[in-house]
């Protein structure tokens, strides 16, 4: 059952009428049950008589309470996630910006351009925004090629640039996006419009990744390498459909732990 979280009556219906059918069921089967024959009446009356509501109508009941309380968990999990986001962002910013001083100098002295580059990606519903990032590749990489994919000994990363994508250094000054709420620290990472259009095509559950916030982490990160083709997109939406599935705190604790475990490994990294 889908739950709608901005509207908070449907559960509250639900309770409302089960508590009808609750009073409507218990005198409809008192009466079926008295007018069944002479002797059954006798007995039914000699015998205490039960207020116990019907099995069905208990179901009902315990299903609004059920809807009321899941709606109260999604509810308090996407505040909470909001909240574990900015709190996390915050954090990182402070502790890792003498790591950023070291790597703009870094980047300044092996390569022409400037430190940082912003690229327009989707977020959540499609919606385009800026992501920031550490520069990777030479200025203008896609000058000739256009739009394409990282790969394995690409010769349009710099020479820092390789550290910078394994360990994912790179993507510290996305914890300014989740800030401004473009993104989450835990969700499917964001596409360039030009490759969500084209893989819109081909990948039919391509948009329902796009579900929810874009995330500087997700499962897909921790369990796949970074995309090269079209079967490695099919993967990785996959795993992006899953978590959506399956989101919850635990979930991302789990993914956050993993992917400390990818910055020291280099998984997958291009």
């Amino acid at each position: 059952m889908k739950i709608n979280m901005k509207n908070p009556i449907k559960p509250i219906l639900i309770l409302f009428v089960g508590f009808i059918l609750i009073s409507i069921a218990s005198p409809l089967s008192k009466a079926s049950a008295q007018g069944t024959s002479a002797h059954k009446s006798q007995v039914l009356i000699n015998e205490p008589h039960s207020n116990a509501p019907e099995p069905s109508s208990l179901l009902l009941f315990g299903g609004g309470i059920f809807t009321m309380i899941m709606s109260f968990l999604r509810s308090a999990y996407h505040i909470s996630k909001r909240v574990m986001d900015i709190v996390i962002s915050c954090i990182a910013i402070i502790i890792l910006a003498p790591l950023c001083l070291m790597v703009a100098i870094l980047i300044k002295l092996t390569s022409k351009g400037p430190v940082f580059y912003s690229q327009t990606r989707s977020g959540k519903d499609g919606k385009h925004f800026e992501i920031y990032k550490f520069r990777t590749m030479k200025t203008d990489a896609e000058k000739a090629s256009g739009p394409v994919w990282a790969k394995a000994q690409d010769n349009r990363i710099t020479p820092i640039g390789n550290f910078l994508r394994k360990s994912r250094i790179d993507e510290i000054p996305q914890f300014i996006n989740v800030l401004k709420g473009d993104m989450s620290v835990i969700g499917p990472r964001p596409e360039r419009p030009v490759f969500v259009k084209k893989l819109e095509e081909q990948i039919s559950d391509y948009r329902k990744r796009l579900a929810v916030k874009p995330g500087i982490t997700g499962l897909a990160q921790v369990c796949h390498r970074y995309d090269e083709n079209i079967a490695d997109v099919r993967k990785k939406v996959k795993y992006d459909i899953l978590y959506i599935k399956r989101i919850c705190f635990l979930t991302d604790v789990r993914i956050i732990i993993r992917t400390f475990g990818v910055i020291l490994t280099g998984f997958g990294a291009r």
